[in-house]
């Protein structure tokens, strides 16, 4: 009788980076999953009596927990390369929110395609999705069954923006976008909960758009829906200097000292960016163990500010990495870890501010801790979720620190497969469980007919001139 041990996949030969609470690797090391858990990690000299459905030999790789992506706007890429060079609240008022009225449904499920076939080729296997354009019940439906069709898991927050407040028409940001009452907004995100609930691949969770612009009465009220549903729940928050001022001016109180107040943050709370966070705020986010959402990318693309990420992270909050839509431009967790590292430290203007290791612990296991997946590092009984990503190249050469060249040096070229929940859905650099090809041709043609509809012609000029440097280099 053999004495051989017996799973579906595994992995083997190659370095395992585990992310564990001793944060182990292997070298060699190797993975085996049966169904869509992990089942045993360790040396690949373990693993000499094990036999496979599968066995892919991962030598000259790296395996690693699959990353998370905490915050985008999946839709946003089919405005990919526009809107460049604005403000944050002009960017919304005079491109996003004319982009998001001219959307439809068809366009905004082929762009959830598009924008999870990229996070697949960067080793993605769970997002949050802030999903806002359009909004409707059958659309935010079909995009999450777009995410999931790709063969990510994770959730998509639908955005909410209920009854008009004063704030939104004081600054150019009421319109279309604003079409749907507070009671309205509810009925419809509950109606969406129950028809993707918790434990889906993909589910629903409320997500009022910005807690500076909506009335406090749909943020109390998404919190116990979430509550009551078992879901999560995320907003953008204090993403822009003048965002907590505004709030001050119209409430008398800072945005996070409210929510504290009312007993909204915890475990299940996800906020975007929070760059601006006083001390107080900083503390009752780190104490209620609230997730926040850095994404580096887009606060430098836009301007905004550095996220003050030792203080969150050293008061206790949960901070994972996201690419934020459009104002990345990529959807590439490989630039985003390392400009999580490299703006921390010109900030500081001091290197042992941030490092690669922590680049790759926000983008694994915090990043599904704030999710509220079962992943996030190698270890048995976890969610079979990872990312393998080849070591070779002349930009890996020579190789000496593993987690050096995946945060520093790797690029989604390099990924060689992406596995979520024990199911290859990147292999060899394709896509398994979709027409990649299809979708791109889809994406293209659906993108130039809404740049049309929308108006967006003259962005489409091929070199803008900036009366500011445009006699720089004579």
């Amino acid at each position: 009788m053999s004495d051989s041990k017996i799973c579906d996949l595994l992995l083997t030969g190659g370095t395992v980076v585990t992310v564990d609470e001793q944060r182990r690797i292997f070298n060699p090391g190797a993975v085996a999953v049966t169904d869509d858990r992990i089942v045993a990690v360790g040396g690949a000299d373990d693993f000499l009596d094990w036999e496979a459905t599968r066995t892919i030999d991962t030598t000259g790789m790296v395996v690693l927990p699959g990353f998370v992506d905490t915050h985008q706007h999946l839709f946003q890429y089919l405005m990919r390369g526009l809107g460049e060079g604005m403000e944050l609240w002009p960017w919304l008022s005079e491109f996003i929110w004319p982009f998001a009225d001219a959307i439809q449904r068809e366009d905004a499920v082929v762009g959830a395609k598009l924008g999870a076939i990229e996070a697949a080729h960067s080793g993605v296997t769970a997002v949050l999705d802030h999903h806002y354009a359009p909004t409707d019940i059958a659309t935010t439906l079909g995009v999450a069954g777009a995410i999931e069709e790709v063969g990510l898991r994770g959730a998509v927050a639908r955005g909410m923006m209920g009854n008009v407040t004063d704030i939104a028409r004081r600054h150019n940001l009421a319109g279309e976008i604003f079409r749907y009452s507070t009671d309205q907004e509810l009925a419809m995100t509950r109606e969406c909960i129950e028809a993707r609930p918790v434990g889906s691949h993909v589910g629903i969770w409320p997500a009022p758009v910005n807690v500076i612009y909506v009335e406090q009465d749909l943020m109390r009220r998404s919190v116990e829906l979430a509550h009551e549903a078992g879901t999560g729940w995320h907003t953008h928050c204090s993403e822009a200097k003048t965002d907590p001022i505004y709030y001050l001016d119209e409430y008398g109180v800072r945005p996070v000292n409210w929510l504290h107040r009312e007993g909204l943050l915890g475990e299940g709370a996800t906020l975007a960016h929070g760059i601006f966070f006083d001390d107080s705020e900083i503390e009752q986010v780190g104490d209620s163990r609230t997730g926040i959402a850095y994404c580096p990318i887009s606060h430098q693309y836009i301007g905004l500010g550095v996220m003050r990420l030792r203080d969150l992270r050293g008061a206790g909050a949960t901070v994972g990495l996201g690419l934020d839509g459009g104002s990345g431009h990529r959807l590439d967790m490989f630039s985003c870890m390392k400009q999580a590292v490299l703006l921390q430290r010109v900030h500081a203007q001091e290197t042992t501010v941030s490092n690669g290791e922590e680049a790759i612990e926000m983008a694994t296991r915090e990043g599904a801790s704030y999710l509220g997946v079962e992943a996030g590092f190698l270890a048995p009984g976890r969610l079979a979720d990872m990312a393998v990503v080849r070591l070779s190249g002349v930009h890996h050469t020579p190789m000496h620190r593993v987690v050096a060249a995946v945060v520093y040096s790797a690029s989604p070229a390099d990924v060689a497969y992406t596995i979520v929940g024990g199911r290859i859905i990147l292999e060899d650099g394709e896509c398994t469980l979709i027409d990649e090809e299809a979708v791109f041709a889809e994406a293209n043609e659906r993108s130039n007919q809404l740049v049309k509809l929308a108006g967006f012609e003259s962005l489409l000029e091929p070199w803008r001139m900036d009366p500011r440097t445009q006699h720089a280099g004579r």
